[in-house]
């Protein structure tokens, strides 16, 4: 049923990529604090290599994830990706996530180096260090029809970034 690897294998690099969903979770080291779960839109996210994988983080909700990451000793994410169509499959990956905020050097050289495309409201990058890759069956999970990527936040934001590049600071991106 399952299995571990300690870097992503080539046949579940193309179906990664493939994937239009993906879920993020995080938590802060606290036992008083709470698991946080983020579902991520499929079309900006990448792997560099066989043990490294990024997204963009988007402004629009909370920043829970990035407080765990940035949060001293912590870093700690999983990544889960499944299939809605065609063979039964749900994908895991493990590991420390480094926080690349939008506008730093870092940032700028690894958008620049990797290519990524980023969209007004682009709030990061995280970059995710694997330490571990799980894989299973998912026989459990339903099929789902993939009809298209939601435009709104984009939307939302391109308006935000016009009205300050037109002198509105009240309607623009720093309101």
């Amino acid at each position: 049923m399952g299995a571990f690897y300690e870097t992503i294998p080539r046949n579940l690099i193309t179906w990664i990529l493939e994937q239009k969903v993906f879920w993020v979770a995080s938590a802060p080291l606290s036992a008083d604090g709470h698991i946080n779960v983020s579902p991520k839109g499929g079309q900006y996210f990448g792997i560099v290599d066989s043990t490294t994988f990024w997204y963009v983080d988007l402004t629009g909700s909370g920043v829970e994830t990035l407080s765990h990451l940035q949060e001293p000793g912590n870093g700690r994410i999983t990544i889960l990706f499944n299939a809605f169509e065609g063979a039964p499959k749900i994908v895991r990956l493990w590991g420390w996530g480094e926080v690349l905020e939008y506008g730093t050097e870092k940032y700028l050289d690894f958008v620049k180096k990797n290519e990524v495309r980023t969209i007004d409201g682009t709030r990061a990058v995280v970059v995710v260090h694997i330490h571990q890759v799980g894989s299973s069956c998912g026989f459990s999970m339903p099929f789902y029809d993939f009809k298209d990527f939601r435009p709104t936040l984009n939307e939302f934001f391109e308006k935000r970034v016009a009205a300050e590049k037109a002198g509105n600071k009240e309607g623009g991106i720093e309101k």
